[in-house]
């Protein structure tokens, strides 16, 4: 592999960029205009747009794929999200429990 294929293109990271502007406009929109006329739903659009970019820079900018290194970074890649996910499900499960399992307050209260 040459070092101008592990750079990537200009055209690669036009299309980056420009999905990058239009994910990043898009919830604007969607919250200026009040155009899906609910707050949840409008939440959701903003994860999902916030999602799908976060996919266009490791691939467009970041180039993990199966090709770089032989597939080795995006293998850690993929390790780093798991841990994650396991810290930030686990910590929301640990508060849950807390929450739940406290002593209650004092009669009468």
């Amino acid at each position: 592999m040459s070092d101008e294929q592990a750079q990537g293109s200009r055209r690669g990271y036009a299309v980056g960029f420009a999905l990058s502007v239009v994910l990043t406009a898009l919830p604007f929109w969607l919250v200026m205009t009040g155009a899906l006329n609910s707050v949840p739903a409008t939440a959701i659009a903003i994860f999902a747009c916030a999602a799908v970019q976060v996919g266009v820079h490791v691939v467009c900018f970041l180039h993990l794929d199966t090709k770089a290194e032989g597939g080795w970074t995006l293998i850690a890649f993929v390790f780093t999200l798991v841990i994650v996910a396991i810290m930030v499900g686990g910590s929301i499960w640990i508060m849950y429990h807390i929450n739940t399992n406290t002593m209650p307050g004092m009669p009468g209260m």
